[in-house]
């Protein structure tokens, strides 16, 4: 189930790429499509996929496959950034996380989607300027590289890093929109 507001798209145009980044995870898995044109990002929509907690796996994988397939169907992007699987001291808890993440890659397989991987860290230097830096910093970056009157959820947030991480060619900030910025401390200012 897409848990995201409906969605009101705004016609890209004829020169723009949309990217949908996805951030996967097994109890939620945030999406975000943005479109890039040349130098600018533009905000299309974002939200979370939610599934039921305790339900059985394959139901589970099911909601994220449906939800993805909706998002891609009504957005029409043409890349998929995702976020790559960190290993950590839960190996259940990787397995499952890598089985959704699975999940996210069949939905832009099915449709003939080229997917850009990217790790955690990869992101967070190419939104934030510093690879470790904390949730809270990629939020209020993802929102001041994309105008938004609000800081995005966490897990959307994660997923416009990403697709803003690929519209940047995944190094650092290439040649993001970042003019009456400067950087200090690994940060926007």
């Amino acid at each position: 189930m897409v848990a995201a507001a409906p969605l009101t798209l705004q016609p890209s145009s004829l020169s723009a790429v949309r990217i949908l980044g996805i951030d996967p995870g097994l109890r939620i898995t945030g999406f975000g499509v943005l479109d890039q044109s040349g130098q600018t990002l533009a905000y299309v929509t974002s939200g979370c996929i939610k599934t039921a907690a305790g339900g059985e796996l394959s139901t589970r994988l099911k909601t994220i496959l449906d939800g993805l397939a909706e998002v891609i169907a009504q957005c029409r992007p043409q890349y998929i950034a995702i976020e790559k699987v960190f290993v950590n001291m839960n190996p259940q808890s990787t397995l499952l996380l890598g089985q959704a993440r699975g999940t996210a890659i069949c939905a832009a397989v099915m449709h003939d989607l080229p997917i850009a991987e990217y790790t955690a860290l990869q992101v967070k230097q190419a939104v934030v300027g510093n690879g470790h830096a904390r949730k809270e910093q990629v939020q209020e970056m993802v929102k001041r590289l994309l105008k938004l009157g609000g800081a995005p959820s966490p897990d959307a947030a994660d997923a416009l890093a990403c697709a803003i991480c690929h519209a940047h060619g995944g190094h650092g900030f290439g040649t993001a929109a970042t003019s009456g910025y400067r950087i200090r401390n690994g940060r926007l200012v």
